[in-house]
């Protein structure tokens, strides 16, 4: 296994952040998979040069961040996700009595094309690199409820293509771990009304100009790097944004 140097880290961070920086820069190459075990504490302390105190309170900022978890006498993972809890973590439409469903996704449109500067801002992106852009439609409970305006760099997903996306049998964010090894740990969202344009009202079912929830979303794999940018729209008739819960905070 070749971690990253400590070297690569931001200079004047404390040794512990530079460790951790190391590990979060061995998850991103892919050195240990969702749910695998990663190597003895007394191992990644030698092979980075620091002590065992050290190391263990870089892990433990990790786990904090439920990116890895440590199970009792077995060792410490890369934390995987329950189907129910993680798809929820980040898809807060529900119905407004409170029911949560999964929802019935429709792809409307793909293509790859030139990053705007809104989407280079977003992804972090070169001028003049590309993106593949495509459009879902969300049906929850029957109801045709939100349209989703999604960017990814195409440097992230090589390969991907209009036919993987449409037979995927997986939620998206699963998809991308699965075929892409990106994992989306956190999301950054904005929330602010809009009025539906012709074609997403024809999607949605509703008049054209009618008000809509827009929620604008980046996801993040590890080490905040962005990897999707994303635009809701979201019909509120029936429908609601469930914020994060706090409670735990």
């Amino acid at each position: 296994m070749d971690l990253s140097p400590l070297s690569e880290a931001p200079p004047d961070a404390p040794l512990y952040e530079q460790v951790k920086h190391a590990l979060l820069m061995a998850l991103m190459r892919g050195e240990w998979t969702q749910g695998g075990a990663i190597p003895p504490e007394k191992q990644l302390a030698v092979r980075l040069g620091v002590s065992i105190g050290t190391l263990r309170k870089a892990v433990d900022d990790l786990v904090a961040e439920n990116i890895l978890v440590r199970r009792q006498g077995r060792g410490t993972y890369v934390a995987e996700h329950s189907r129910n809890a993680h798809f929820f973590k980040f898809f807060r439409i529900v119905r407004q009595d409170g029911h949560k469903s999964y929802p019935v996704t429709t792809l409307q449109r793909f293509g790859r094309v030139r990053a705007s500067a809104l989407v280079r801002e977003k992804l972090g992106l070169a001028s003049g690199a590309y993106v593949f852009e495509f459009s879902n439609v969300l049906a929850l409970n029957g109801d045709v409820v939100q349209v989703d305006d999604i960017s990814l760099p195409e440097a992230r997903f090589t390969g991907l293509n209009e036919r993987q996306l449409r037979e995927r049998v997986s939620t998206l964010y699963s998809f991308y771990q699965e075929f892409f090894g990106v994992n989306v740990i956190a999301t950054d969202e904005r929330l602010r009304c809009c009025v539906a344009q012709a074609q997403h009202a024809a999607w949605l079912g509703v008049a054209q100009g009618a008000s809509l929830l827009e929620v604008r979303r980046v996801a993040y794999s590890y080490s905040r790097q962005p990897v999707e940018w994303r635009i809701s729209r979201v019909n509120t008739e029936n429908y609601e944004y469930l914020g994060q819960d706090t409670t735990q905070l």
